[in-house]
């Protein structure tokens, strides 16, 4: 409820107004087992939504589903990988008509054009660049359904900035922002909606993992290494990259479409 308070007055009050809400919307949320994916699977079935997790690992989707019932939410799990596009067409007609598709599952890589082997580049491109290829338009049929929705994908500062050691990350993630202009474009019309998100490096279990394992006698220094180099001074949190992503699923964002949102701590535009 908007509550005008009177011509002499230049402000209003909003009162009573429950924002962000994704209620009766239907969201499938790829990589939703683990680290960011679990956040945002997690945060849209508290605001309401229904979701359905697209894992290629059954025992991570499992727990996030768990996490979510215990919240009282409704969540769904299944077992796909991405990569294949029949499997990824089957499990969208399965699911049936969305509202909201969340492309978050990829795989890093570490090394320079000269040091990238094919089968790596081939691995990378096949995951990260047709995976989401395939959930898209697996997804268009079924979010003409419900006539439009929104679509999210998950790019990175690397397709902003150039990092080191990261050829093949990097181009996959900057087709990906490129992928999204195009689908926004070609949706307009179907008010299908195509936003990205470009995180920063983000705290995560995998982060963890990369660090016991390359820096095994220095992951405290190793750690806030990675940490100070976003000028804010730490990562992000995947609850944070998650909020975002639900302001650009509800329909507060109903004016937002072919755009990227930097989530980086100033890396950006202040590392310098």
């Amino acid at each position: 409820m908007i509550l005008f308070l009177g011509k002499e007055e230049s402000v209003y009050k909003i009162k009573n107004v429950l924002m962000f809400r994704l209620d009766d919307k239907i969201a499938v949320i790829t990589g939703g087992g683990s680290g960011i994916g679990k956040a945002i699977a997690l945060l849209f079935a508290k605001q309401g939504a229904q979701v359905h997790i697209l894992e290629l690992s059954q025992e991570q989707a499992n727990s996030s589903i768990e996490e979510i019932n215990q919240l009282g939410g409704v969540a769904y799990a299944h077992t796909c990988d991405v990569s294949n596009h029949v499997a990824v067409k089957n499990t969208f007609e399965q699911i049936g008509a969305i509202n909201i598709l969340v492309n978050n599952a990829g795989i890093a890589h570490i090394g320079k054009a000269d040091t990238t082997s094919e089968t790596d580049f081939d691995k990378i491109m096949l995951v990260n660049v047709k995976g989401v290829y395939n959930c898209i338009s697996a997804a268009i049929p079924q979010l003409r359904k419900k006539g439009g929705g929104s679509i999210i994908n998950m790019a990175s500062i690397a397709a902003w900035v150039g990092i080191a050691d990261r050829f093949a990350y990097s181009t996959a993630k900057g087709a990906i922002m490129a992928m999204t202009l195009s689908v926004a474009k070609d949706y307009l019309s179907e008010h299908i909606r195509c936003n990205s998100i470009s995180p920063a490096r983000v705290h995560t279990p995998f982060v963890d993992g990369f660090i016991e394992k390359n820096y095994p006698e220095q992951q405290a220094e190793i750690f806030e290494k990675l940490s100070q180099s976003q000028p804010i001074g730490r990562m992000g949190k995947p609850e944070e990259v998650a909020a975002l992503a639900l302001f650009l699923a509800s329909e507060e964002a109903a004016f937002i479409t072919g755009s990227d949102y930097p989530i980086d701590g100033g890396f950006i535009k202040l590392n310098n």
